[in-house]
């Protein structure tokens, strides 16, 4: 018992100076390498020090004891560490994912919420970031055209889609919120060969069965064919299914292809069902001053999701949920009576109690961080950025066109800003007429060869892609975000680049 109580005390009397911890991380944090985001800078730093993951044991003390005692200097050492080792999506060269390098605002908002370290289900909890949690939804439903609207801010896209496909049931069968869903014809949904997969894991933890979630025909540019929609609604129907959801992708993964939404709500509307819009990727068009157009009838669909975390550089994961359904659908659809959080006679306004829209209950706050990069520097520039990340890969394809002897172009032209190509090594140039199915296998083996090589010089990195739907194999898939506002002379780095480490390769 006195040692227990010894070890108490010494806790508490040195807690003061433990949070002193901070000032060495934020130390850590003001050091020019550990974002990368100066562009003077970017042929020094690495994007990431690859290592094997058994090396990277041996380096790091990753062991969790029962008993630890570590200084404060120890415990920087240890961060500083964890740093040098991780990729710096930050930097002006990372473009592997949809997402990159992080608006400075945003990281200031996404510091200033892990402090305040509150949770979103109610107002008691969390006042200021439940008004802006309301604000924020309040303002993408307007220039998303929702007259009225709801949403709720969810923990990434495939939450956020699920949330769409549990409200379209709940709207067609309100009943299987209570007694499930036994006896029921199999409730049927419709999504894109080139949607994100979320769908079909969705179908699987809502009980619908993946097989109920039925994959549409896309064009060559990736969108969904509308005639193909039609006809598998009508197969669904007859062999006893019950059509109640479409999705349609605002931005696919991988060609950054947009669905009509127009198209897909005349098909919806005539049959009755729920027209979602999958725009995690592509909804930043939504801000935009030239390319709002790519979603244009987003008014039409039910529901749509949103992730701004990916092009405009709000710091991970900001994801949104969306509908402009009213009369507290969302509410009614996810809530529970749960009396020791959701009390009715609080001594303010429960309205802003949004916990009870979600199917959450802790919920990380995520609308701070983008909210404050919203007041820094208003929506419209975010558009400009957007436009100007499409502009920019519109002209990459120009110049991938000017090399033709040496690249391919997926597409002659993307919609978004992701841009697919192939890089052809040297000694696979050949005529046209030499080009035969053998020459294809060989060439979809290169961007994975060259992928190694960029990790391993950590001087690039770009990410590959098959696309099954075309029986096309591996391809490079190139992603321009706002951040950073790259100059079209980065452009040619890039290519040069991907030529340089191309001719080390052996295929």
């Amino acid at each position: 018992g006195a040692d227990m109580a010894a070890a108490i005390d010494e806790m508490r009397d040195g807690l003061m100076e433990d949070w002193n911890i901070l000032e060495n991380v934020f130390r850590l944090l003001q050091r020019e390498d550990t974002f990368c985001v100066d562009p003077q800078q970017w042929d020094k730093q690495k994007i990431v020090p690859f290592l094997q993951p058994d090396k990277l044991k041996e380096l790091i003390n990753l062991k969790v004891r029962e008993t630890e005692k570590s200084t404060l200097a120890e415990i920087e050492a240890l961060c500083q560490q964890v740093i040098h080792y991780s990729v710096k999506t930050s930097h002006g060269r990372f473009h592997n994912q949809l997402f990159g390098q992080l608006d400075p605002f945003g990281l200031a908002g996404a510091v200033i919420t892990e402090a305040m370290n509150g949770s979103s289900y109610t107002y008691e909890i969390a006042p200021v970031f439940s008004l802006i949690e309301t604000e924020i939804i309040s303002t993408i439903c307007k220039l998303a055209g929702y007259q009225e609207g709801d949403g709720i801010l969810a923990p990434g896209g495939s939450t956020s889609n699920m949330y769409g496909i549990v409200l379209a049931r709940y709207k067609i069968a309100p009943e299987v919120k209570t007694s499930g869903m036994f006896g029921m014809r199999p409730l049927v949904l419709f999504t894109s060969e080139q949607s994100h997969y979320s769908f079909m894991k969705a179908a699987n933890w809502l009980g619908l069965g993946s097989d109920n979630c039925v994959s549409v025909k896309t064009n060559k540019l990736g969108q969904m064919l509308m005639e193909d929609l039609e006809a598998k609604i009508l197969e669904a129907k007859a062999r006893g299914g019950q059509p109640f959801f479409v999705n349609c992708t605002a931005g696919t993964t991988v060609l950054g292809a947009f669905d009509d939404i127009n198209a897909a709500a005349d098909v919806a509307e005539r049959h009755g069902l729920w027209l979602h819009v999958d725009a995690c990727l592509g909804g930043a068009s939504l801000l935009s001053h030239k390319n709002r157009s790519l979603i244009a009838g987003l008014e039409r669909a039910n529901s749509f999701a949103w992730n701004p975390h990916k092009t405009l550089g709000v710091p991970m994961q900001c994801s949104m949920f969306l509908t402009r359904e009213s009369g507290r659908l969302l509410e009614r659809c996810n809530s529970t009576e749960a009396h020791y959080l959701f009390q009715q006679d609080k001594f303010y306004d429960v309205s802003y109690d949004t916990g009870n829209k979600s199917f959450q209950c802790g919920r990380k706050i995520d609308a701070f961080k983008f909210w404050l990069m919203l007041k820094a520097r208003g929506y419209g520039k975010y558009g400009l950025l957007v436009d100007h990340a499409i502009e920019m890969s519109r002209l990459l394809e120009d110049k991938l066109r000017q090399r033709s002897d040496r690249f391919r172009l997926v597409l002659q032209k993307h919609e978004y800003s992701n841009v697919c190509f192939w890089f052809i090594p040297k000694a696979m140039r050949v005529s046209s007429k030499e080009e035969t199915p053998e020459w294809w296998e060989r060439l979809y083996t290169v961007a994975p060869k060259i992928k190694e090589q960029m990790t391993h010089n950590g001087t690039l990195m770009i990410g590959y892609s098959p696309l099954k739907a075309h029986n096309l194999g591996n391809f490079f898939r190139m992603v321009l975000t706002c951040f950073p506002i790259l100059k079209s002379e980065e452009l040619d780095f890039i290519l040069d680049e991907i030529e340089r480490l191309g001719e080390k390769i052996v295929i």
